[in-house]
């Protein structure tokens, strides 16, 4: 896996095998990345990755710029090499060993961008359990983002909070927001 952009563009970083993850591809960041350039700053935002894995989505956002980003992974060995590579880079990286649920029945940090990328054979059940902790204990600024990566043969589209999603392959990213406040008010 590669850095796309910012301070930090084209390193590469070459995670230990025995880890229990599947990295999200450069072709499928760069296309979120792309979509997130048009919307946010990204010195100005706070970034949450959930299922963190490997760090590969917290990377980019710091080489953009973002220095408030947390990490939760469930794996000793994920965040192990997040810590790692972070200091490496002297990455303003903070990250949290815990099952990701837990963290969120627990947590009451808002942030602008939540990301997650759980295991693709998660059920259908587990997705959904997703966007309904970050609504119901409101962890998403009003004007934020909560994106779930999943496979091209998972539907979430009927969950509370859906937008949209974008395919990249056998990739999808699906994006939910906050209900729109009307405009006429």
């Amino acid at each position: 896996m590669r850095i796309i952009s910012g301070e930090f563009k084209g390193r590469r970083i070459t995670a230990p095998k025995k880890l229990p993850v599947r990295p999200t591809t450069d072709m499928a960041k760069e296309s979120l990345f792309n979509i997130l350039n048009n919307t946010y700053y990204f010195d100005d935002i706070s970034v949450l990755d959930l299922f963190a894995g490997t760090g590969n989505i917290s990377y980019e956002f710091a080489s953009r710029g973002t220095e408030n980003i947390t990490c939760v992974d469930a794996d000793y060995g994920c965040i192990k090499f997040i810590n790692e590579t972070a200091e490496s880079f002297d990455m303003s990286i903070q990250t949290i060993k815990s099952d990701v649920f837990k963290f969120l029945e627990n947590s009451n940090t808002k942030h602008t961008i939540i990301f997650a990328d759980p295991p693709y054979d998660f059920p259908v059940e587990e997705f959904s359990k997703i966007p309904e902790l970050v609504f119901k204990n409101e962890l998403l600024e009003t004007e934020g983002l909560l994106i779930v990566e999943h496979s091209k043969h998972t539907n979430i589209s009927h969950l509370e909070h859906y937008s949209h999603s974008k395919s990249y392959g056998g990739n999808m990213f699906s994006f939910f927001k906050n209900e729109t406040i009307d405009e006429e008010e």
